[in-house]
């Protein structure tokens, strides 16, 4: 019974988490951003026909960045609701969050223009 209780734990979980995600791409524009971006890098990747290693680094990178995103939404969100008017310690909670989404994005980017310049390069020789 222990076991006919943990896997109806993990599924109503997965169920919760299905529903966060969801909540995040119909509610946040940076998500939404970078939902559009990772169509796009992923049609790329089909265009071009990157090798398995690349995908597996494509996929980690588009991983990284939406995860973080939404993490950074949630520390945003606590933060506002802890201490709805201005503050300089949320203010530079808040900040560190954001920096944290920047270095994977830029981190994200640079992974994609180590994959896909060599194809470009490729398309006018």
């Amino acid at each position: 019974m222990a076991l006919k209780e943990f896997l109806y734990g993990r599924w109503i979980g997965a169920g919760y988490a299905i529903k966060g995600a969801w909540i995040l791409l119909k509610t946040e524009p940076s998500i939404q951003v970078q939902a559009v971006i990772a169509i796009v890098m992923t049609a790329a990747g089909f265009l071009f026909d990157i090798t398995r290693t690349e995908w597996l680094f494509q996929i980690i990178a588009i991983g990284m960045i939406m995860s973080l995103e939404g993490l950074n939404t949630a520390i945003e969100a606590i933060a506002d609701f802890i201490h709805p008017e201005f503050h300089t310690k949320i203010g530079h909670i808040k900040d560190v969050a954001a920096g944290a989404v920047f270095i994977t994005a830029i981190t994200a980017t640079i992974i994609g223009l180590i994959i896909y310049i060599p194809y470009i390069i490729d398309l006018f020789e």
